[in-house]
């Protein structure tokens, strides 16, 4: 999958593809061993592409704006359901969602905006 970061009339410089090794860096945010792809980051938007690690734990958290989740590839579990690939979730401001969990780590496209 390539996502076009810059309006149709950009190079193809400014498209990433998703499923490549390149532009994954360290994610602090997270657990040790996650990793991010910054997809856009602008105007109170910001769009990652977020590769879970194996056995992959977060606490219940919340934020002062939305947040979706696309699960692309794996899964993960959440208030004691699992969310298979294919799988889209919303949250809305100060909602509290989590704790999360990954035995074999996802592949995940999260969406947060004010």
């Amino acid at each position: 999958m390539l996502i076009n970061l810059s309006g149709e009339d950009r190079k193809m410089s400014d498209y990433i593809n998703l499923f490549d090794d390149s532009n994954w860096e360290m994610a602090p945010e997270y657990t040790s061993d996650t990793r991010k792809k910054v997809l856009l980051d602008e105007g109170g938007s910001k769009i990652i592409l977020l590769r879970l690690p194996q056995r992959f734990n977060m606490a219940p958290h919340s934020h002062l704006m939305s947040e979706q989740h696309v699960i692309l590839k794996g899964e993960y579990e959440s208030d004691g359901k699992v969310y298979p690939e294919g799988t889209f979730r919303s949250f809305t401001a100060h909602q509290k969602h989590g704790p999360f969990k990954s035995e074999n780590g996802a592949l995940v496209l999260v969406f947060w905006r004010t």
